[in-house]
């Protein structure tokens, strides 16, 4: 396929033609006989986006799901109506994702059983990490004696019972944000598994299984975490630890120091980086792969639940580069909402729902936000250059104002290995 009247983020004005790869970047490029011709009018050509940590089954099955976040609902009486009125689905569960404390209190099986209908109720807090069950649910997957019904997602004692996500449904809204390619950080996910996303999704598929680890405070093990991490390197595979805590990334980087590295190793989301772990982060060398876009979606909670002497610790981005961190983002799907453009403002802004600015020292320019989410893999950003990828994105909106807007909206066309896979 031919490009012509693209400009590059560079100002550059020039024609394309793309297949698999970048073959030509040149002025007044004669097509081919056949060849498909697409006219950017002036609008700016980027390397496809690349969101590159994101939950992809959890995300296509968060389409179909009842979200009650604080978003959604406010109150107790809220969650109690739209759990009356959800229908259940195919397995005849009540799904619903998003949950937070703040709604109505910490939920366990009694509080569903008095709000909910009788039927299996399922309810996932929004950082992903667990489960709250009524009695029905209990019932079916084997733990009717559990005592508070709030099971966590990692536990292998229990399943749930599967559902059809709408992953082509998933992949046709990625590719409107012109994202080519995912990283899929789900833990537990088998060959199998990826084979049947890399099959179904547009975009090109990576995962971190069987690299990726989620930690958890209370079971933090430093000697057996140094162990894992010497083990999964030695066959050849890097490593993707779960951070959300100060003392998970502080038990991650000791760990590391002992284990040794691998190039290619990442810590996922440091949503709380102390000062004093700034240097220790740089030192290690360890791709930092981050979410600032819960600034924007959960700042104002951030606000009131997390002292305010730590609020510069939470989401960096700018500080992390100034100290040498390599540093990617990514949205984490569904636990965060999927539009990159969404993230991107949020690193450049740190704007909370209410309009607070949290952690200005952190904030980047939109040219670096947006060249987080470009390149193949988290740190290596990329390029519209011969030899790339064959994956771009093409925006209505010429250089200046797309930097400047760093909106959705402007996405006129994403382009997969030289065959458009959207446009508006």
């Amino acid at each position: 396929m031919l490009i012509r009247n693209a400009v590059l983020i560079d100002g550059t004005r020039t024609d394309i033609r793309v297949g698999d790869t970048v073959t030509e970047v040149a002025d007044d490029v004669t097509a081919a006989p056949g060849e498909d011709e697409f006219d950017a009018a002036g609008g700016t050509v980027l390397p496809g986006l690349n969101d590159h940590h994101l939950h992809l089954r959890a995300a296509a099955a968060a389409l179909r799901s009842l979200r009650v976040g604080p978003d959604e609902v406010r109150d107790r009486a809220a969650l109690a109506g739209v759990l009356a009125a959800a229908v259940p689905d195919q397995n005849g569960w009540i799904r619903a994702v998003g949950y937070h404390d703040s709604v109505a209190g910490p939920l366990t099986r009694d509080l569903l059983d008095a709000i909910a209908p009788e039927v299996p109720v399922r309810i996932q807090h929004r950082s992903g990490v667990q489960w709250t069950l009524n009695t029905a649910g209990l019932a079916l997957v084997g733990k009717h004696d559990h005592p508070d019904g709030v099971l966590r997602s990692a536990d292998p004692s229990w399943t749930l019972p599967a559902t059809e996500p709408d992953l082509e449904g998933l992949g046709a809204t990625l590719s409107r944000y012109g994202i080519t390619g995912v990283t899929d950080a789900t833990p537990d996910l088998g060959a199998g598994d990826i084979t049947e996303l890399q099959r179904r999704m547009p975009q090109t598929v990576r995962a971190l299984a069987p690299g990726k680890r989620i930690l958890h405070d209370d079971e933090l093990d430093l000697d057996a975490l140094t162990s894992w991490i010497r083990h999964t390197h030695s066959v050849g595979v890097p490593v993707a630890l779960h951070c959300v805590t100060a003392a998970q990334l502080v038990v991650t980087l000791t760990a590391l120091r002992s284990a040794g590295r691998h190039p290619l190793d990442r810590i996922e989301h440091a949503a709380v980086v102390p000062d004093g772990s700034v240097a220790d982060l740089a030192d290690s060398g360890v791709t930092v792969v981050t979410q600032p876009n819960f600034v924007a979606e959960r700042g104002d909670q951030y606000l009131v639940d997390v002292p305010e002497h730590e609020h510069h610790e939470l989401w960096r981005v700018g500080s992390l580069l100034e100290a040498g961190v390599p540093v990617a983002l990514s949205t984490d799907a569904p636990f965060g909402h999927s539009d990159p453009w969404a993230a991107m403002r949020a690193a450049v802004h740190r704007r909370t729902p209410s309009g607070t600015v949290l952690g200005p020292n952190e904030r980047i320019t939109e040219a670096t936000a947006l060249a987080m989410f470009t390149g193949n893999r988290a740190g290596h950003p990329g390029a519209v250059v011969p030899g790339a990828p064959g994956d771009l994105c093409i925006l209505a909106t010429p250089p200046p104002q797309a930097l400047a807007e760093l909106d959705a909206a402007a996405v006129a066309a994403t382009v997969i290995a030289g065959r458009v896979v959207y446009e508006r």
